[in-house]
């Protein structure tokens, strides 16, 4: 049976960190407030374009997997804040790394995006399609923050990281995965200004306004990272006690230590990034699985369980079986260019922009969603929620995950 192998890893994190001290000079927060309900201390915030993330991290990959550009054949650019959409991100990469003959295609699942873009370049190499692939996870959330709504800003950062595939004889690579999607919950949360439905109305682009229910969302993602832990747990016939190391998705601290409850797993199993980088959405999980191994805290053959979720509301569990190779095969001289900026004065720049477009943002309270029409909008109603907002007990009203 043919396997699909990490044999690459490589991540990108902009210099520029933004601290919580720093989101207290526009924000009524502070540092204690912020900890106390995240875990988060720090973000990164990008002087350069998402896809120039994805290019650095994933060059690192490339390298780190022995391999040159042209030998990749399946380039998945997993985001939700793409530079483009049409053309495609991936193809952006797949030119600058040289990867002449791949495929490439985006995939959006929001905070899940690389976690899918995972199960599927690894079932496109099982299956013989292709014999190698580049998975990304890239994000560039600060240019989409509503930064003046302490619900949200306080919570994400950008960054990138990217895993290189390759058919394998051994069991290597994911070997149990579970995808799923609350789709009866995805208007809790739901980024307004981001879609073609957004066009035309007069609001600058860039300009968003968060539905974020937090009670709920944090109700959905422990529920569902918990039972996707379970499910993957079963399926492969492993025990918490066989897994080395549970990588999750950094969306919240209290959410990741709700879950790593509920599955069994101690402090000492679980590998937290969100103090330093806090939630990067789809690069989140990759990031802190790199670093993971760069730390050696994954053992050669060991076993690392990735639960997740995102936006929709998707969720995730992987199942991973780490191969022996620990270093890169060769070395990788890729870098960002410069920040002559600190991340507090790139995001009073977005901030600035921002305000030019406030009062034309007031249009997307109008428009009605796919979920609020036909039978969806029937359910809704006799719930009693209205069309078009997010309803349930607690979203707006300050309350973090």
């Amino acid at each position: 049976m043919t396997h699909a192998a990490i044999v690459g890893w490589g991540k990108c994190l902009p210099p520029s960190v933004l601290t919580n001290q720093d989101l207290a000079t526009f924000l009524p927060t502070d540092d204690e407030w912020i900890t106390a309900r995240t875990g988060m201390k720090e973000r990164r915030i990008s002087h350069v374009p998402g896809i120039e993330l994805a290019i650095t991290a994933s060059r690192r990959a490339v390298a780190c997997a022995g391999l040159r550009g042209e030998d990749i054949e399946l380039v998945i650019y997993g985001s939700c804040s793409n530079d483009e959409t049409v053309p495609n991100s991936a193809s952006g990469v797949q030119q600058r790394i040289g990867a002449t003959r791949a495929a490439a295609f985006d995939v959006n699942t929001a905070c899940t995006s690389f976690m899918y873009g995972l199960s599927i370049g690894s079932s496109m190499i099982k299956s013989g399609i292709v014999k190698n692939a580049l998975v990304i996870g890239v994000e560039l959330i600060s240019q989409y923050l509503d930064w003046d709504n302490r619900n949200v800003a306080v919570l994400f950062g950008d960054g990138a990281a990217a895993m290189v595939l390759q058919e394998s004889e051994h069991e290597t690579g994911v070997i149990a995965e579970k995808l799923q999607c609350y789709a009866d919950s995805r208007h809790i949360l739901r980024v307004r200004g981001m879609g073609t439905m957004y066009a035309n109305l007069g609001v600058q682009f860039g300009q968003t306004k968060w539905d974020f229910d937090g009670q709920e969302i944090f109700r959905k993602a422990v529920q569902g990272m918990s039972e996707a832990s379970f499910d993957v747990m079963r399926r492969a016939g492993v025990t918490m006690d066989e897994i080395a190391l549970v990588v999750p998705h950094q969306a919240n601290l209290r959410i990741i230590d709700a879950v790593a409850k509920r599955a069994g797993a101690g402090p000492d199993k679980v590998y937290l990034t969100v103090r330093k980088y806090g939630n990067m959405s789809a690069a989140t999980a990759p990031v802190a699985l790199v670093e993971a191994v760069e730390e050696g805290r994954v053992p050669p053959g060991g076993l690392v369980l990735m639960p997740a979720f995102g936006g929709g509301l998707t969720l995730s569990a992987h199942l991973i079986r780490w191969g022996q190779r620990m270093t890169p095969l060769q070395p990788c001289d890729a870098e960002l260019p410069p920040c002559s900026k600190t991340a507090l004065e790139i995001v009073n720049e977005i901030r600035a922009q921002k305000k030019l477009g406030e009062a034309q943002a007031s249009r997307f309270e109008t428009l009605s969603f796919a979920e609020n029409r036909g039978e969806s909008s029937e359910r809704l109603m006799a719930a009693g929620k209205a069309p078009g907002t997010s309803s349930r007990k607690g979203a707006g009203s300050g309350n973090l995950l």
